[in-house]
């Protein structure tokens, strides 16, 4: 039976007085370790305004920072759209030219998070709404959902869409930028774009579903995991085979590394396994890169505790040589 679930919680910008909280995202800490984040201004598309931005900045930092989460699931409110992208009347507002690099919150890019992310997409996903669903791990997308690159629409450009060629054939990526026509959920599910579908009424059932599949994993194996997807993802074979034992080693020697092979040989059930610390927590050092934007003092690059910027060999290099790769090029 799926636990019941609590009451979502408004959760306010940081930073701000309590008199200027936003119910912009709406924050629910579920007791089964996922969280759920939704996106609420469905009568402005869910687009990815000011305190949209804000809001999804501290969300992704709390599920981040609690040992107790340990999956996201991001979605929006309404059966319209998940989120309709930027807000062009800021664009307009404010003349805006080039986006500052750190102006939207994507998890593992300009927002560091070590631990799994869904999307939930409820509606239309278009622009900055494609770019934050592509962002998450993984996808699952209402039946009625539509997706679109649409900035040549809009005389606009969609720099972020280039991690796209590692999860959909090329030709089709660029008939969906140059077009900027919109695609179906189906269309986008046999592309490769979205995990699995479901109806509408059951969408966020399916996600939870997809998420407790992730939470039936021990802790450090799931890290691990996905952290030899990403390094398949950003590295040639050989380098990302090096790079990724490197990054098992701390799921190795862990004790559910023990305890698993040893429950299934006496054919009882696994022991919970405990949330995974946090990066911050890891006693075996950190790298400081406070001198990086988007990096925090102790939040870097560790053997179990990859970066999420990390790509090419002086990654592999340093993670085989079982020590921090920090001050490397491509970590900003």
């Amino acid at each position: 039976m799926e636990p019941r679930r609590s009451k979502p919680e408004i959760l306010p910008c940081q930073g701000r007085n309590v008199s200027d909280m936003t119910d912009a995202i709406l924050f629910d800490a579920r007791p089964d370790g996922i969280a759920v984040l939704t996106i609420n201004r469905p009568d402005q598309r869910n687009c990815l305004s000011r305190e949209v931005r804000e809001g999804l900045r501290a969300a992704w930092d709390r599920f981040e920072t609690d040992p107790a989460l340990r999956v996201a699931i991001l979605t929006g409110s309404g059966d319209k759209a998940f989120c309709a992208g930027g807000d062009l009347k800021e664009m307009v507002e404010t003349g805006m030219t080039v986006p500052p690099r750190a102006m939207f919150p994507l998890p593992y890019d300009t927002i560091e998070l070590s631990k799994p992310t869904i999307a939930a997409v409820n509606g239309v996903a278009f622009a900055g709404g494609w770019m934050i669903a592509q962002a998450c791990d993984l996808c699952v997308a209402s039946s009625t959902a539509r997706f679109a690159i649409t900035e040549v629409k809009v005389g606009r450009s969609s720099p972020w869409a280039s991690p796209l060629i590692h999860m959909i054939p090329q030709r089709i990526m660029m008939e969906i930028i140059l077009t900027g026509k919109p695609i179906t959920a189906q269309r986008a599910y046999e592309i490769g774009l979205v995990n699995r579908l479901a109806e509408p009424e059951a969408l966020l059932d399916a996600a939870i579903a997809l998420a407790a599949e992730i939470l039936d994993g021990a802790p450090l194996s799931v890290k691990a995991g996905r952290d030899t997807v990403m390094l398949a993802t950003e590295m040639g074979r050989s380098a990302a085979l090096q790079a990724a034992r490197a990054a098992s080693e701390y799921t190795y020697q862990s004790e559910d590394a023990q305890e698993g092979p040893r429950a299934f040989a006496e054919k009882k059930k696994k022991k919970t396994p405990a949330p995974v610390a946090g990066p911050i927590d890891d006693k075996r050092g950190c790298h400081d890169r406070s001198d990086t934007a988007g990096h925090r003092p102790g939040r870097c690059l560790y053997i179990a505790r990859l970066c999420p910027r990390r790509t090419g060999p002086i990654v592999a290099q340093g993670l085989a040589a079982g020590r921090p790769v920090g001050g490397h090029s491509q970590c900003g």
